[in-house]
């Protein structure tokens, strides 16, 4: 919804799929932003990784500035159970709690999902609560189903969100 903004995507996981990171790329050029991507297991299985870990990789590929808004995973994540989207939140905030993540506000995604029981729906009563235009909503499904190739039945087009929600985190 900003385009005019110098935004920066951080992809912690999969650099080395081949088709998932050109898939990426065609995204960050759609959006006009620049993207990085990281290789932290991403695999099925989702062993634990050292929230350590996280943070370092997310260090690694972060330009050393300072930022505007830090938008990241909650720290349940946004659906039931997804490990590295809860270690992303955590170690976010944490850096940013620690000051090794300068920025003036941090957003995380307010979703949930029921444990499961049903689609992710964004928090009503979050602390921002943002209904998409529908050319922006259409925008956000054609790079899910267009650019990534998610069919209309996926999970990943089911779940593109026409709301969004966040909890909203600010320094003095």
């Amino acid at each position: 919804m900003h385009p005019q903004g110098s935004w920066t995507v951080v992809a912690l996981c999969r650099k080395s799929d081949h088709d998932r990171a050109t898939r990426f790329s065609r995204a960050m050029e759609n959006l006009g932003a620049t993207g990085v991507m990281g290789d932290l297991d991403d695999s099925p299985e989702q062993f634990p990784i050292a929230i350590r870990e996280v943070q370092d990789k997310i260090l690694e590929l972060l330009p050393p500035d300072r930022f505007d808004l830090i938008i990241t995973h909650g720290l349940r994540g946004e659906y039931t159970r997804h490990l590295r989207h809860e270690e992303t939140g955590k170690a976010v905030i944490t850096l940013w709690e620690t000051e090794k993540l300068l920025a003036k506000q941090i957003w995380r995604f307010a979703y949930r999902d029921g444990g499961g029981k049903y689609l992710p729906r964004p928090v009503k009563d979050a602390d921002i609560f943002i209904k998409l235009p529908d050319q922006i909503w259409q925008k956000k499904y054609d790079i899910i189903t267009k650019i990534y190739g998610f069919g209309p039945d996926s999970f990943e087009a089911k779940t593109t969100p026409r709301d969004e929600a966040f909890w909203s985190f600010r320094r003095g």
